[in-house]
């Protein structure tokens, strides 16, 4: 049975794009220009928690002035245990209540989600949205896929082992497995992904696919 993400129709204080306004130049892969007006998002697919716990979404974003870059985030109803420090910012849902929006490279829950989506060739959870008690459908203009095989066991992610930046992206030890988040999708860069599974991506006025993630 295909599993969709449920979302609903809502307010966020702050939005989406205001989180990632104020959050995204400050980090250290962050690539454009130091203080810039805003960031566009062009994009955002989601991958499913099996327990339904945790929310799940990769924007496709670019400042102005800049390159397009990827930004997962999960959404949380408690902070990560643990990562308090890492919070990219508290929002209020006017449905669900108070929300922790946490990196997604500090997040076992999105780790694992793409580890399984990479190695088992899955790709982004179609989305529902619930309007008066009623669920529709939303058509995807942003697209994930992974290059694994369907039915290759996926080990559990407890934890992220060790992260660390470098030219390519953000690089992840969990699951026995080292998993590079590529942070800049545009200017294309030529990665190396011999021997390896990796995930791709389209979102609007893109549709060649681009790497956005490789697992070795």
């Amino acid at each position: 049975m295909e599993v969709m993400a449920l979302l609903h129709r809502a307010t966020l204080t702050p939005t989406k794009a205001e989180m990632l306004s104020a959050w995204v130049p400050l980090q250290p892969w962050y690539v454009g220009p130091p203080a810039p007006e805003s960031v566009q998002v062009l994009g955002a697919f989601r991958f499913d928690d099996p327990a339904d716990r945790v929310g799940l979404e990769t924007f496709i974003v670019q400042p102005a002035g800049g390159p397009v870059l990827q930004v997962p985030i999960t959404y949380r109803d408690a902070p990560l245990p643990g990562a308090e420090d890492k919070l990219v910012s508290e929002m209020q849902h006017s449905v669900l209540g108070p929300r922790f929006a946490f990196c997604g490279c500090d997040d076992p829950v999105y780790v694992g989600a793409l580890l399984r989506a990479v190695l088992t060739g899955d790709a982004h959870a179609p989305e529902e949205v619930e309007v008066d008690g009623e669920r529709e459908v939303r058509e995807s203009t942003t697209f994930a896929r992974g290059s694994g095989v369907p039915g290759t066991e996926v080990p559990e992610v407890g934890q992220v082992e060790q992260r660390t930046e470098d030219d390519e992206g953000t690089v992840l030890l969990a699951g026995g497995h080292e998993i590079t988040v590529f942070r800049v999708l545009q200017p294309t860069t030529v990665h190396d992904v011999t021997g390896a599974h990796t995930l791709t991506g389209r979102w609007p006025n893109h549709s060649e696919p681009a790497l956005l993630a490789r697992v070795r």
